[in-house]
């Protein structure tokens, strides 16, 4: 690398590829006057053309690129508005001759968007299908259809204008086609995207499912006519289902559920969803967006389908307009509206969130073939890249890992907030043209992201050489070169055509193996469009690809299949399945190749893979027939403190099993709502349950206490389960006697009765309860914690150790001892959960606790007396919500999983760059004025502490904003520093979060402990309910969760990527992520709470709650199991197994976010003998 610091002129001619050696970037530019490519697509406004009339007159055109006269080498097309589209032919070493004239090819008056390249009469030669919109005239908005008439003798291909003849002169003002064989009949069937502006397009309303809006798109089946030698085609949208109004932008076709039926997916402008319609192998279409993804983006764009991390399933991105850069966020940002967020749910659209979406492929939901979806658009680093176009996904840098290309800019930016307001205030006495002259430009560089091979990209716009500022459309990928690496070539408005060659054969041939696979099809898809490859290489390498060149926005790429495959340069194998049904099979083929496919060489019957996977866990809902579903009111936490990064009132509801009744049997308590009781589930003798409220009081508006902890435990030492409801959420105002929780005495036969004045009357909104005997006094005392004061957000609350003083045969009777015995309790934080835990095995129950804006704190048991325990935990502070402990290593010690914020969320953390937030009553108006801030990169790409919020929302909070920031621009400038006076700083609260990650929590013992982040898997969500066993019963502890948090702030959107997951241990301290494809365990909501109990016949059953969801039952489907009996005195349990190790388990009163299992040790068939040990150190020979 010394060559580098000898070239002085590196910097300066890196984009135009003229770097030193080696040093070149990956993408050279190259001049217009080299490759002849002279296109731009210039846009002239006028009094009644221009961005205020007509939003879309910056949408832009298309590049399409494919052999157009046959002599193997790519040309290259594009669409032009204003300019007529043109086409460049190839003359090899990237230079190009415009054909243009030559070959017939204009826009004949038209406005054209889309091209799609296509041999549509299936005569060997490619033609040019150009979607028209803009214009008013119906006539001049008809799609053009250029028909490849052959070579002229200079080998010069000329065309026809036949779209009338064929039947898609289409005059809806289309933006894009894609063509497909929806009905498997071996022809060439072709989607319309349509998109015209009305107005108010993001006005909601009954969403229009009849095909009356005329932004429906349109389906034409192709049908042969062998007089004409060309098919003709016939609309077929209302029979086929393709009737739901959108803006459409982009169009990409795909087999989602493999079922061998060719799927749409459609990208949608506006308020208008995403469309996802799967073929149902009838001649129709089901839109299954909803079904399929959790939210969208809104204003989607451009959109790519394709596998990124080398599953073998295929993933989704769209584009949308998030910028990176504090300003232009600061710029754009409006006000959060969960107006906004309800209206989706009130008139069914999906929820959708203004950046772009990467929805990673997480296979199968139980017992179907429908996949589900995770979107991680910010775990993966793509999600801000400002008013994007196009979305490439395909692997630039040959090391077989597809990367990402996005395009970008736009001439006026009519989102402004500034101008917005300039525009409202002055429209009616500034000229338009002085109006359009304050309009700001958003003219940056494009983006390009290394895939990493983790499910993470790299920002590497700039070391790859895409560094030219521009307003990018359109773009497409190929090999101009024939050199085996794939060039760039993209459509600018008022700017010439950007053409980027890549440098990485010349630079690094020893790493830029690859593989590309060209398709001749048969019958009347020539080009084999719908086939799809398996590549299968190396150990246990996989790629896969579907043939469709109509990818990104308003383009066509090279029609071929393109893997880079870094270093290796055999492939075992290729697997290519037909449309036909028949696949063939391509072994031992050599690297750095061109290998043409033939569909008539495939003999083979390609049989589906029928998914009827052993599952670890199955679904009884429907068997128990439990349809309970958790309600509560809405409530709005942001109409209070208006900056909140999440809701407080939308936790519950907890679970906790355990025998309520005395029979033997397991059954379980699920939390209540405010204005709804919680219910108990009791299980009956054959393994169904019966739904009761067992609990006095009433329903309604009188209850107004929402619970959040719940335990079941014996507090007055009779031998049965008492429960024990934590008040909390953040409804009510602080002090309220709704905060004060409630202990309910069961009678021995499951009726519960209030037990007045047992425990002290603490009017903070808690968390959790747990139970423990701290005191080693032979009864059960409690922790409950402290979460939050309402409208004081983020202020340390206490949390509180109520000792159980209750006297033989007397009530029960609670005292708060805090105080006393655990000081630091005192005002702690914001505490979501707690274990009693004893981490040094001294016999003395310790006290680990999880919260908000503050580590994991320990408190050691000394006697009975807490005090904390100082250690490398206390380095991380960060948003911990869920705790659960485990010897996972073998060392005869407990190990904690820590749940956390998770990766896949805007705010990130770190040492040098924490989460901080500022916070006190800076108005006078008896509420916290809390304000997030984060670190965003300037203009110049350095990280400043900025607000996390817009102008708009800040005010809203702390009105003195609005003075001290007069304009956007100004807030652009609000930082950490000057947002708020000296004195106001001064006086604040201030807290940081330097650490997101869920995390494995190594005990090294003498109070020392080691982190380590959990599998990328278990970062999509924030973690809440887990259960710690060993599952598969190899002798290594396993965790199973559920996680997501649907109350996060509007603006990010819920935090909903999880769907379950199963994190299978090793015994030393390592997990592999298990999804629902594999374990059949599938809760994809607002998970909660997690329990385990036994079925009457012994077999482990899980509870699963979700927020404002139906509750989830499943059974683990192994052999009944022998579970343990425990006493209510009891701690652990030391259990020989058949190696002849032994290893602790601690027996938890509640583990895990609002979570407690039944008190019982379930065997898996490896243990020797299990030694019981209760809190006083007294032991039993249980097994």
């Amino acid at each position: 690398m010394l060559r580098f610091f000898y070239c002085i002129l590196y910097v300066a001619l890196a984009g135009l590829g003229l770097a030193c050696g080696n040093d070149k970037t990956l993408f050279s530019r190259v001049p217009v006057s080299e490759s002849g490519i002279d296109f731009s697509n210039r846009i002239r406004e006028n009094d009644t053309l221009n961005i205020l009339d007509f939003e879309y007159i910056y949408n832009g055109g298309g590049v399409g690129i494919a052999d157009m006269n046959g002599d193997s080498l790519p040309d290259v097309l594009f669409s032009g508005n204003q300019a007529d589209s043109r086409i460049y032919l190839n003359r090899g070493n990237m230079k190009f001759e415009d054909i243009s004239k030559k070959a017939g090819i204009s826009n004949v008056g038209r406005w054209c968007s889309g091209i799609s390249l296509v041999d549509i009469n299936a005569d060997g030669r490619m033609d040019i299908y150009l979607t028209s919109t803009a214009k008013k005239a119906e006539t001049q908005r008809a799609n053009l259809l250029f028909v490849n008439q052959g070579n002229n003798a200079e080998g010069i291909p000329t065309f026809k204008e036949m779209a009338e003849e064929y039947g898609i002169a289409d005059k809806g003002y289309s933006m894009n086609a894609a063509f497909f064989d929806y009905d498997n009949d071996g022809d060439l069937d072709v989607y319309i995207l349509t998109n015209t502006l009305e107005s108010n397009p993001n006005q909601y309303h009954e969403k229009l499912r009849d095909g009356s809006s005329p932004t429906t798109d349109r389906l034409y089946r192709c049908e042969w006519n062998d007089s004409l030698s060309h098919p003709v085609y016939t609309n077929v949208s209302k029979e086929a289902g393709i009737q739901i109004e959108g803006f459409g932008l982009g169009v990409n076709i795909c087999d989602f559920n493999r079922d061998g039926f060719k799927d749409i997916y459609v990208t949608n402008d506006y308020l208008s969803d995403d469309l996802l319609y799967i073929n149902n192998g009838n001649g129709t279409f089901t839109d299954k967006a909803a079904s399929y993804f959790k939210h969208t983006s809104t204003t989607a764009m451009g959109n790519d389908i394709a596998d990124i991390n080398n599953d073998g399933l295929m993933d989704v991105i769209a584009v949308d307009m998030l910028p990176k850069d504090n300003t232009r966020k600061k710029q754009l940002m409006g006000p959060n509206s969960y107006q906004a967020y309800l209206n989706n749910d009130l008139f069914g659209f999906n929820h959708q969130y203004g950046r772009n979406t990467l929805q990673l492929n997480m296979g199968n939901k139980p017992g179907t073939n429908e996949p589900a979806f995770a979107e991680i658009s910010l775990l993966a680093n793509v999600a801000q890249t400002d008013w994007s176009w196009t979305p490439l996904l395909v692997d630039f840098d040959h090391d077989g890992w597809r990367d990402l290309i996005v395009t970008n800019g736009f001439p006026r930016d009519v989102t402004d907030r500034d101008f917005a307001q300039f525009r409202a205030q002055s429209s009616s006495v500034a000229s338009k043209e002085y109006i359009l002259g304050e309009i700001p430009e958003v003219k940056i560089p494009n983006f390009a992201f290394k895939n990493k091979g983790d499910l993470t990209f790299e920002d590497v716009s700039e070391k790859w050489g895409l560094n030219q500022a521009s307003f990018t459309n359109g773009a497409a990928y190929a090999d101009l070169d024939l050199d085996g690496d794939l060039d760039i070539v993209s459509n600018n408005i008022n700017d010439s055509a950007f053409v980027y060659r890549n440098n990485l054969s010349e630079s690094h041939p020893e790493k830029a193996n690859y593989l590309r696979i060209g398709f001749k099809g048969s019958r009347k898809n020539v080009q084999g469009l719908g086939a799809s490859v398996g590549l299968y290489y190396g150990k246990g390498l996989v790629q896969v690809y579907e043939h469709s060149p109509y990818r990104g926005y308003l383009s066509t790429v090279e029609p071929i299949a393109h893997f880079g495959l870094g270093e290796h340069t055999q492939i075992d194998s290729a697997v290519v399945v037909w449309p036909n049904g028949k696949k063939q099979t391509l072994k031992n083929l050599k690297a750095n190749q061109t290998v043409y496919v033939s569909e008539v060489s495939a003999t083979q019957i390609n049989t589906p893979v029928q998914s009827n996977p052993r599952y670890w866990f199955n679904e009884l809902n429907d068997s128990l027939n439990i349809k309970w579903t958790h309600q509560e009111p809405e409530y709005i936490d942001f109409n209070g403190q208006k900056l909140l990064p999440h809701k407080l009132s939308q936790y519950p509801p907890a679970v906790s099993a355990g025998d309520i009744n005395g029979d033997g049997l397991d059954d379980f308590f699920v939390g209540g709502s405010r204005q709804n009781k919680g219910r108990f589930f009791v299980q009956n003798p054959n393994g169904t349950f019966n739904i009761s409220d067992l609990l006095p009081g009433v329903e309604g508006p009188d209850k107004t206490s929402e619970d959040m902890g719940t335990l079941l435990f014996d507090a007055d030492a009779d031998g049965d389960l008492d429960l024990y409801i934590a008040s909390g959420a953040n409804e009510l105002r602080s002090n309220d006697a709704g905060y004060h929780d409630r202990l309910y005495i069961n009678d021995g036969k499951g009726k519960y009765q209030l037990a007045e004045g047992a425990i002290p009357s603490i009017s903070v909104s808690k968390s959790c309860v747990r139970a423990a005997d701290y005191d080693h006094d032979g009864d059960l005392d409690l922790y409950v914690a402290g979460r939050v004061e309402p409208d004081h957000y983020p202020k340390p609350v206490s949390s509180f150790i109520l000792r159980n003083d209750t006297s033989p045969n007397q009530a029960p009777k609670f005292t708060n001892v805090t105080p006393q015995i655990a000081p630091a309790l005192t005002n702690l934080g914001l505490a979501c959960d707690a274990l009693w835990t004893d981490y040094d095995n001294d016999g003395w129950v310790d006290l680990l606790i999880a919260g908000e804006w503050m580590p994991l704190t320990l408190l050691k048991n000394t006697n009975g007396k807490f005090t904390v325990l100082h250690s490398a935990l206390d380095t991380q502070t960060g948003f911990w919500g869920s705790l659960a402990g485990g010897d996972f290593d073998g060392d005869g010690d407990t190990d904690y999983i820590a749940g956390n914020l998770g990766l896949n969320a805007l705010t990130k953390a770190s040492d040098t760059y924490p989460i901080s937030i500022m916070a006190g009553d800076f108005n006078q108006d008896g509420m916290y004025d809390a304000i997030p801030f984060m670190y965003f990169p300037d203009a110049e790409n350095k990280l400043i502490r900025v607000p996390f919020h817009g102008r708009e929302d800040v005010i809203k909070q702390f009105i003195q904003t609005r003075a001290r920031f007069q304009t956007y621009k100004d807030f652009a400038k609000a930082t950490y520093d000057n947002l708020l006076t000296e004195e106001e700083r001064k006086k604040a609260l201030k807290l940081d979060v330097n650490y997101c990650p869920s995390v494995y929590v190594e005990n090294t013992g003498n109070g020392t402990f080691k982190t380590k982040p959990l599998p990328t898997l278990a970062q999509l969500s924030p973690i809440n309910g887990m259960i710690v066993e060993d599952f598969d019963k190899d002798g290594h502890l396993d965790v199973l969760l559920v996680a997501n948090d649907f109350g996060n702030e509007t603006s990010t959107g819920r935090y909903d990527a999880s769907n379950g997951l199963m994190l299978q241990g090793n015994g030393k301290g390592d997990f592999t992520p298990l999804t629902q494809a594999t374990t059949g365990f599938y809760v994809p909501g607002n998970a909660k709470g997690l329990a385990q109990m036994a079925s009457p016949d012994g077999r482990r059953m899980v509870i699963a709650t979700q927020n404002r969801g139906p509750l989830k039952v499943f059974r683990q489907a192994t052999a009944p199991m022998k579970w343990l009996p425990l006493q209510a005195n009891d701690a652990y349990a030391l259990i020989q197994t058949n190696n002849g190790k032994t290893h602790r388990q601690e027996l938890y009163y509640g583990a895990s976010f609002l979570s407690q299992s039944v008190r019982k040790l379930p065997l898996t068939g490896r243990e020797k003998s299990v030694e019981i040990v209760d809190f006083r150190g007294k032991k039993r020979k249980a097994y």
